[in-house]
């Protein structure tokens, strides 16, 4: 029985990659437990899709569909992923990734080999905080993968769920001087938290909105609604 790697499949979006009309395939399981996290069924959950009926989906979608979003859950636990990314460029689909940057190895090879086009990386909490909000200690590996698409000037994104009883506008700030000090020069992003029952950590309302007014201006920084 062929493995299964997706959850789902979002048949279109024209939201996900900017400027694309795109599918979104969710990648079952995580190597993160963000408290934050309403995906609970695709971070536990079991893959329902196989690469083979993904692929035959996208043929199904040439000449209406610009590109596929590779999501989550995580796609570089995929052990095939490059595998795959070929596959989908060979139907002539650009590839955007989002990505928690854990498996700097896999992400490199993918942009070495032009497997992809664009990234979405989460900075997920600074240093300090990382653990807490991710339940993961492996903040070098998120700042290898940072330093690398920085060093190659590779075109990807970055941003931040925004819960303020969890981040503080001084705890944003400073992944803002992170970013500037890297040599970033893209967009920032902020996403804000969305409130569901059924979140990793059980996280409750924010008890007060997140003041934008006080971030740092050194970073073209937008709030994403």
């Amino acid at each position: 029985m062929p493995h299964k790697p997706l959850y789902d499949i979002t048949p279109f979006t024209a939201l996900d990659y900017p400027d694309h009309l795109a599918a979104i395939f969710w990648f079952a399981k995580c190597n993160m437990r963000c408290v934050y996290c309403y995906n609970k069924d695709i971070v536990f959950g079991e893959g329902e899709i196989s690469q083979e009926e993904a692929i035959a989906f996208l043929k199904s979608r040439v000449g209406l569909l610009e590109a596929v979003v590779l999501s989550g859950g995580e796609a570089t636990l995929y052990s095939d992923l490059a595998g795959f990314c070929k596959k989908i460029k060979q139907l002539g689909f650009k590839i955007k990734l989002d990505t928690n940057g854990l498996n700097p190895e896999m992400i490199q090879e993918l942009v070495e080999e032009k497997l992809i086009d664009y990234i979405a990386l989460d900075y997920k909490a600074p240093k300090e905080k990382y653990l807490e909000i991710t339940k993961d200690k492996h903040f070098d590996r998120f700042s290898k993968t940072l330093n690398f698409l920085i060093q190659k000037q590779f075109p990807f994104e970055v941003r931040t769920t925004v819960h303020s009883d969890l981040l503080r506008v001084e705890e944003i700030n400073r992944i803002i001087r992170d970013l500037v000090k890297r040599g970033y020069k893209g967009t920032y992003y902020l996403q804000p938290f969305v409130f569901t029952e059924h979140t990793i950590g059980k996280v409750k309302e924010e008890k007060k909105p997140f003041d934008t007014s006080q971030l740092w201006d050194e970073l073209n920084v937008v709030w994403r609604k």
